[in-house]
């Protein structure tokens, strides 16, 4: 009767026990997975998607106050920008008077971190050893020589007359709403003559609202 006694005992001591055990690494268990999930959520927005607001209608018709808009990084950190390409690129040393950002800003912005109001939604008009010209007879800008066909811009192009050389690894952006768009035409005469450096680029717009183009 007595080992028959200590028997139940040392079964709830041990349950008891796995029980404390068991909810430790429950816990532990759940930490883990809320440490990858952020890694994997800033993994995500820094190397694949991000998504931003659009805060003016510099942009208008194509996109509109208020729009979410979806962006592509990869394309981005390959380096693979192309004229007519709709960008989100940090302004900070362009648009922005503030110095250019750190290495460290930089990939914090890739993940969502740091000042939100430094970047800008343009498109990518000329690239790194293009001319361009404002504007032909008919009210179109000439990239290359070229009349440049705009179905999103209004007829002229712009206002504002200008004759272009882009640097290597710049690109020159403007704004589909021509006529209410602070972009690569309002940094003439000033340093950097208006040219962004490419590796500004967040990525390219590659949808808005619920949809991926």
């Amino acid at each position: 009767m007595g080992y028959d006694h200590t028997v139940p005992n040392r079964r709830e001591d041990a349950t008891f026990g796995s029980r404390h055990l068991s909810s430790g690494r429950f816990w532990k268990t759940v930490a883990i997975i809320a440490v990858v999930i952020v890694i994997l959520g800033g993994s995500v927005r820094g190397f694949i998607i991000q998504r931003f607001t659009i805060p003016s209608a510099s942009m208008e018709p194509t996109l509109k106050v208020g729009d979410s808009i979806t962006v592509w990084r990869p394309d981005a950190l390959r380096g693979d920008i192309r004229r007519g390409d709709i960008v989100v690129f940090d302004g900070r040393g362009s648009f922005v008077d503030d110095p250019l950002p750190t290495p460290l800003q930089k990939m914090g912005s890739w993940v969502g971190l740091g000042p939100r109001d430094v970047y800008y939604v343009k498109r990518v008009i000329a690239l790194g050893g293009d001319t361009l010209q404002c504007c032909d007879a008919q009210g179109r800008l000439l990239l290359n020589g070229r009349p440049l066909r705009e179905d999103y811009a209004p007829n002229p192009a712009s206002t504002v007359e200008f004759s272009i050389e882009v640097p290597a690894d710049t690109m020159w952006v403007m704004g589909d709403n021509r006529g209410d768009s602070a972009d690569s035409r309002s940094l003439l005469g000033r340093p950097g003559g208006g040219f962004i450096p490419t590796d500004r680029v967040i990525g390219p717009v590659i949808g808005h609202g619920s949809s991926i183009d």
